[in-house]
């Protein structure tokens, strides 16, 4: 059964770009439901007890009509919110470099294009959800958005960057404002583990 993923640093490190309240409900209790909810649902399907996440999303349409919606947003919201807590971290920002910064200026036309057309799929999202960066079934970089927890895995794309755009990640600092919590997202970036995921 699943548990609350440990936060790689404290609540208040992203201080003063994401707040440490926001951080400890969004975590403790937004992140902590999902988890809870998607016990439950498995508590009655032992068959699917022993598959990894990132597999239940990916067998998304194969499972029972009963479960696949309670699955999904469950599973996804777990899922999502586990990468996105690593995307962050207290010394990140800047610009990327390895791997991921050669491919996102070449297949970008330029960092700043990238972030721009990023922060557009971020602000453009209607209601909630993610704004992603992907590996498509191409083998292409690639912006994309999913609404509430949908995962980017059901349709074959290989999550490298997320962005949580539901209001429970910005409302109690920004309030209406998403524009600035985007904006002010960029300087937690965690490029380094975004990274790992490219050459993983």
């Amino acid at each position: 059964m699943y548990e609350l993923p440990k936060l790689p640093y404290p609540y208040d490190a992203l201080e003063p770009y994401v707040d440490a309240l926001t951080m400890e409900i969004h975590h403790t209790k937004h992140h902590q439901t999902y988890i809870t909810k998607l016990n439950d649902v498995l508590k009655a399907h032992p068959e699917l007890q022993e598959k990894r996440l990132d597999e239940l999303l990916m067998l998304l349409e194969d499972l029972p009509e009963g479960i696949k919606a309670p699955i999904g947003n469950n599973a996804g919201g777990h899922y999502n919110h586990t990468l996105f807590w690593q995307m962050m971290d207290p010394k990140g920002g800047g610009e990327p470099d390895g791997k991921l910064g050669k491919m996102i200026k070449q297949e970008f036309d330029g960092f700043q294009n990238f972030k721009i057309n990023f922060t557009q799929a971020a602000l453009n999202r209607f209601g909630s959800g993610w704004a992603w960066l992907v590996v498509n079934p191409r083998g292409v970089l690639e912006i994309i958005s999913t609404p509430n927890q949908g995962s980017p895995l059901k349709d074959g794309n290989i999550p490298i960057l997320t962005l949580d755009v539901w209001e429970h990640a910005y409302y109690l600092k920004y309030q209406n404002r998403r524009q600035e919590y985007i904006d002010n997202w960029w300087n937690v970036v965690n490029w380094e583990f975004a990274n790992s995921l490219l050459t993983a």
